[in-house]
């Protein structure tokens, strides 16, 4: 693919433009998050706690047996290359 040099210069400025958007996004994010108090985390944190575990008592059916169980891994799988014939 052959194309004018102004063309992979609009490319690399594009690629440049988009990065540092990202970055933007990333820093304004990291912001928001740190304007919460350590009171306000804490507060949200037993919001979370409180919902989770009522939602694990009514789903399990009869209440006070918590949430379930570690779910089991399944047995590994080991990964052989296909044999070519030649």
């Amino acid at each position: 693919m052959r194309l004018p040099k102004n063309a992979w210069k609009l490319l690399g400025l594009a690629g440049v433009a988009g990065v540092a958007a990202t970055g933007a996004v990333l820093v304004r994010g990291e912001r928001q998050r740190r304007a919460y108090t350590p009171d306000d985390v804490r507060a949200r944190l037993h919001e979370r706690h409180a919902a989770a575990s009522t939602a694990a008592t009514t789903s399990a059916g009869k209440p006070g047996d918590g949430p379930p169980g570690p779910v089991p891994v399944p047995a590994r799988r080991w990964w052989r290359p296909s044999r070519r014939r030649r």
